[in-house]
């Protein structure tokens, strides 16, 4: 019997679309073809009655089945809820009646984010998971209300303290690229999840890079959007560095789950009003004209030679598009204390709670930063908001003459797993090799990091583009024309 969705053309190896997953899957039979979709092919596939929730559903399972063992990108899977959820949503497809502008779309959860019925246990040894779990966080109800399939929850570093994806609980998550590498962090689950193919969409936060780090290492894309666009709950731990943004292999994708995601909530009293058009209208504004600074080095950080010669590359296409390109510095100096000062008072007020038993059961590298978080008084906790006050004002300044800053997003590409640092690195800290990321936590701004090239050993490079705050709608059209100007076919 005909269930009216007549599915994809059923003949095996047909090619990868061209913003599929990542390249190591060079043909693809017919359901690889499916995870190789965007969700907003999916959704129009299931308008259109030639795609099923229940087949994608099931493609994504099955590639979770055969790649998580090897990426651990997933630390839950409930492959039956996934299934019910779909076959709801098919219903409703064929009624013509969708749930809502994500309905079907296969979608994964960092396990930061509350999620009801499911624990959040944070890659923590010390929250128990035998509890009621009866609440959805913000982004999660919002996905929820739309239709999304739930597939899963993915991986974190423990209450996702550093830029790299490996706790006591969950063990080492890898790079779908290079399995010896590190897909970054702190959302390096979802963004193995989604370079994979496990999945179009995921959910991330970014408190100091942690959405932009594993889309650079990935080969992905990921938008922290101004704070406050996505409610947060419960209030973080960081403060308002926290930020919660998409994952996705393609822009169009960010901003259709960021209109989805970007609603206020009333559980967050610093959220934003919603706002007045859609994000995903902004795609098509055109970067002609706009001026724009490129800033190689933040003034002060080193880069790795390729991976600057890859980024220099990609800023040229700006130029192409008719934007003005200029390349000046914005002079925000280093802020790496500053920033290292909230964060790691932040890491010692989310484990305040902990007895000392509990304590022994924590990520070595976490202890760490919390003992130096507890020495630090709040005359010091003071002058580092009084730097972020500062570096707001530059930034307020900066952008009266430029409409975008581009950087790159990471001065590196991906190294060995399990590591907070790269081999021979001096410094034991994450931040030592993440200062193009944090400043922007600092002031607030949307920042995505969009692919932009490989280098030699075949390791995605992202470029990091910077705007105003509450202009995400400007850097998105700008990572669209990029997109659409130096295709990423994940070679």
């Amino acid at each position: 019997m005909s269930t009216g969705f007549e599915g994809l053309d059923r003949s095996a190896g047909q090619a990868v679309p061209e913003q599929g997953a990542p390249g190591r899957f060079a043909t693809r039979g017919e359901a690889e073809q499916l995870t190789a979709l965007s969700a907003t092919d999916l959704v129009a596939g299931y308008e259109k009655r030639s795609l099923s929730p229940v087949e994608v559903t099931d493609a994504v399972l099955g590639l979770i089945e055969r790649e998580n063992p090897a990426l651990n990108a997933f630390c839950l899977v409930r492959p039956d809820e996934a299934r019910e959820a779909a076959r709801a949503s098919e219903e409703r497809w064929r009624r013509g009646e969708p749930q809502g502008r994500l309905d079907g779309v296969p979608t994964s959860i960092k396990d930061i984010h509350l999620t009801r019925g499911w624990p959040t246990l944070r890659g923590s040894r010390t929250v128990d998971p035998d509890q009621d779990w009866p609440e959805d966080s913000p982004v999660v109800a919002r996905l929820r209300e739309s239709g999304a399939v739930f597939v899963g929850k993915t991986t974190t570093p423990e209450l996702a303290w550093k830029g790299t994806t490996d706790s006591p609980l969950t063990g080492i998550t890898r790079n779908p690229w290079d399995l010896s590498v590190t897909p970054g962090g702190s959302s390096g689950g979802s963004a193995a999840a989604v370079a994979s193919g496990m999945g179009p969409l995921a959910t991330g936060t970014d408190g100091g890079g942690s959405v932009r780090i594993p889309a650079s290492f990935t080969g992905t894309f990921a938008l922290k959007p101004t704070y406050g666009v996505v409610p947060h709950y419960p209030a973080s731990a960081f403060g308002t560095l926290a930020h919660t943004g998409p994952m996705t292999r393609t822009v169009a994708d960010a901003a259709l789950m960021l209109d989805v995601i970007g609603v206020p909530d009333h559980r967050d009293w610093l959220a934003s009003p919603a706002p007045a058009t859609p994000f995903s209208a902004a795609l098509e504004n055109p970067v002609r004209g706009l001026r724009i600074a490129y800033s190689p080095t933040l003034g002060h950080l080193e880069v790795e030679p390729e991976v600057a010669r890859v980024v220099d590359d990609a800023v040229t296409a700006f130029a192409e598009l008719g934007a003005h390109v200029e390349q000046v510095d914005p002079q925000l100096g280093d802020c790496r204390r500053d920033f290292q000062i909230l964060w790691y008072t932040g890491a010692a007020k989310a484990t305040e709670r902990l007895g000392e038993q509990q304590r022994t059961l924590l990520d070595p590298g976490l202890r760490e930063i919390i003992e130096e978080g507890l020495a630090y008084s709040a005359q010091d906790y003071l002058t580092a908001m009084d730097t972020r006050m500062r570096m707001g004002r530059i930034m307020g300044r900066f952008h009266a003459a430029y409409d975008l800053l581009l950087t790159p997003t990471m001065p590196i590409t991906a190294f060995e797993a399990g590591r907070e640092v790269p081999p021979g690195s001096a410094d034991r800290r994450w931040t030592s090799w993440a200062g193009f990321s944090y400043p922007f936590n600092m002031t607030q701004q949307p920042a995505a990091s969009v692919p932009c090239g490989l280098t030699a050993a075949g390791l995605p490079v992202g470029l990091q583009v910077v705007g105003p705050r509450h202009a995400d709608g400007l850097v998105l059209a700008a990572c669209r024309a990029f997109e659409e100007a130096r295709p990423w076919a994940h070679l």
